[in-house]
Formats: structure tokens, sequence, C-alpha cells
């Protein structure tokens, strides 16, 4: 819960729920270095809503056998929780938790959501993190994959992230379910917080004056990690391609990945002075984006990436800031087309990022706000999950 994730995609939506009258028994790993330096907000919001959190010590390595080590540890806390209090349902985010939903399911009866949050299984060798030429990572992915069939069909309910994840899902073999089982609930923003009304100029003037922008700058910007799946290099391409229109340009990354970043533009001999890295508390990302004249993210298009539904979509449509990313990823494409939010490339080559650049006028910057608020709402997400309570506890 200290990490960025959970304080925007976990915390929101359970404060939400407690306050419609359920409990929570939160059980959570959390890094050392940011659990010391987050324990006491992360525990303060959680004794402002009625959550009762359980953190424990991530184990990073070795690898496979922390892993195991960790579901054993997580396995141990819920089942002291379930005799001091028996808990109705379990609330299982992604596939390592649903081991345990799976366990208490088959031991005590006990009805699971499998809140899958996409094709974890497949993200890992589409991400080259399992190398299936590995006898081992074989052997850890068909166990995963005969796993993942067993949450499926043994849970209560089923969360998707994306419309083409679900249907994707429902043409696997050996599902026993049709789809009224499964629910989409994209990644949600928090439109009280990602509001461009409460940014004032000022606010924008001093930010532009921190970070040493001139007031004519022309600011593409990037928000979020830079990671397995952003497509660093491809991101600065256009940002060269970008230049030849507006010469005033300049890269703008919200993101802690300084030197990466850096070492990646250095490479593609964009001048420094050209790159902006910045990192900030997730509270303070809006008045960073109120900054973008264009947004982008680059994610690579993959089997797995059907399922996938990135936050930064949701925080820069709530924000009307026009967005450039590409197809092949969940339904970003076909909501960014829909609500006039900018475009998207359909490869990677100068020609596209030149015609990407062309039909930025289609964008409508009323429309796309109204995208968030009808697709991404925090509420709407709390209220589905609401519905999705009440249907497996009234069976």
């Amino acid at each position: 819960m200290t990490d960025h994730l959970g304080q925007s995609q976990v915390l929101p939506y359970i404060k939400g729920l407690s306050a419609k009258g359920y409990s929570f028994d939160l059980i959570s790993f959390e890094k050392n270095d940011r659990f010391e330096a987050h324990r006491a907000s992360i525990q303060a919001i959680c004794d402002e809503n009625n959550i009762s959190w359980h953190p424990i010590s991530y184990t990073k390595k070795p690898p496979l056998l922390s892993t195991i080590w960790d579901v054993w540890r997580m396995k141990k806390k819920a089942k002291s929780i379930f005799k001091k209090q028996q808990f109705e349902l379990i609330h299982c985010r992604s596939y390592i938790s649903a081991l345990v939903g799976l366990h208490f399911k088959k031991r005590k009866n006990i009805p699971f959501l499998f809140d899958m949050r996409g094709f974890w299984v497949d993200e890992r060798v589409d991400g080259n993190i399992w190398n299936l030429k590995n006898p081992i990572f074989k052997l850890v992915y068909t166990y995963f994959k005969r796993k993942e069939l067993n949450f499926l069909n043994q849970s209560a309910h089923i969360i998707s992230l994306t419309e083409n994840g679900k249907e994707e899902l429902l043409t696997w073999k050996n599902i026993r379910f049709d789809a009224s089982k499964i629910t989409i609930i994209p990644c949600c923003v928090d439109l009280e917080l990602f509001d461009a009304t409460k940014i004032t100029e000022e606010i924008k003037t001093n930010l532009k004056a921190q970070l040493a922008l001139s007031p004519n700058a022309f600011i593409l910007g990037y928000i979020g990690s830079i990671g397995t799946w952003y497509m660093l290099d491809e991101m600065l391409d256009y940002f060269k391609s970008l230049q030849k229109t507006k010469p005033n340009a300049k890269f703008l990354f919200i993101s802690a990945n300084v030197n990466e970043i850096f070492d990646a533009a250095d490479a593609k001999n964009i001048d420094s002075s050209l790159i902006i890295v910045h990192s900030c508390l997730h509270a303070e990302v809006p008045n960073y984006i109120s900054l973008f004249d264009q947004s982008i993210f680059f994610i690579k298009p993959s089997y797995s990436k059907k399922s996938s539904s990135p936050t930064k979509q949701a925080e820069i449509m709530a924000m009307g800031i026009p967005i450039i990313c590409n197809d092949g990823v969940g339904d970003t494409s076909q909501i960014v087309e829909k609500y006039s939010a900018g475009t998207f490339v359909l490869d990677f080559t100068e020609q596209e990022y030149e015609h990407t650049q062309n039909s930025l006028g289609k964008f409508d910057r009323t429309k796309t706000i109204q995208g968030a608020n009808d697709y991404f709402s925090l509420e709407k997400g709390v209220e589905n999950y609401a519905n999705v309570y009440s249907i497996i506890l009234e069976h």
C-alpha cells in the first residue's frame, strides 16, 4: 500500500467500499524502504476508514522461492484473522493472492472474488521475465496456467480490466461459465483529485519556474515508471519528430527513472537540456499533468496486453490533455477514438509520428474529460465493486 499503485488503485476502492458499510482486513506486502517512509500515512488512512491493515515485508530473493515463502506467510496471516473473526468474502487482487482465496474456497467454502487485473501468467512470458526455454520457468508457467483455470472456474465472480480481455477470456478452453460472471472495472481515477479546474495559473507558473521551463515551451509529458512494458526509445523518437514542428518542445517525465531516461536520450543524441525528469507524490501528479501540451505513452503490444488498462490514461483524460498512444493495448485506442481524446499510432515509424501530429486536430477537451467521467470514475468503480459484492454475498 506504500507504493503508488496501492495508493491509486487499491486504497481508494477500499475506502469507498468501507463507506458503504463493508469491513476489511487488508493483507499487503511492503518493500522495506517505502514502508519505513510511508507507513504512518497509510496507517492513518486505514484508521480513518475502519480498515484493519496487516502489512508483511516483501521478499524479493531468491526468485520463485521467495514467492512460495510469501504465499505461505499470506495464507498463515489469513488463517489467524479467520480464527478471530470469520470473514464472508475474500477479494483477491491478481494471481498470487488468488492462491490463498482458492485455499479458503476449498477448505472453508468461503467465496472469493478473482480480481485478475490482466493475464498475469502470459505477461511474465511476453515481458521476457519467464523464458520458457528454461525448464524451471516452463514448469512454473504450466503450474500457473493450470491454477489460472481453477481461479476462473472456482471463483464466485471475475473482474476484468477491459472488454478486450473479457472477450478473449470467453474463448479459452475448459471455461465453465458465461459472460455474466465477468464484470469490467478499468483502472479508475479519483476525479476529485484529478480536476483541472482546481489548478490555478499561479500554480502552473510556479511549477514551470521550479522546473526551469520557459513560459512558451511546448511540453510533451509522460507520467509513471519506465519498465518492462513502456517503449522509451520509441517515445523519444516521437519527441525528435515533434521537434520538427515544435522547435520549442521539451519532454517532461514525471518519473523516478532518472538515469535510464537520460541514458536513452543520450543514445538518441537528444540534448539533455530538452529532457526534464521529476519525481513527486501521487497527490501532486495532477499539478504536473496540467503543464502538458501533449501526453504520450507507448506500451509494447502483445497478447497479454489485451487485458491491460493503463492508469495513466484515466488520469490524463481527467485532466483534459491530448493523448498520443499506440494501438493493441486493452481498450485504450478505442476509448481515445470514442471520446476524441487524442490519437494513436499503428506502428512506430517517422511517417506515422508525422501523421499522428496532424491528426491531433480531432482532439476535443470537453469530450475527453466527459470520457474520464463516463469510463474511469472512481465513484462508478466503487459502485461496480459494491454490486459484485452484493451478487456474491446474496448467493
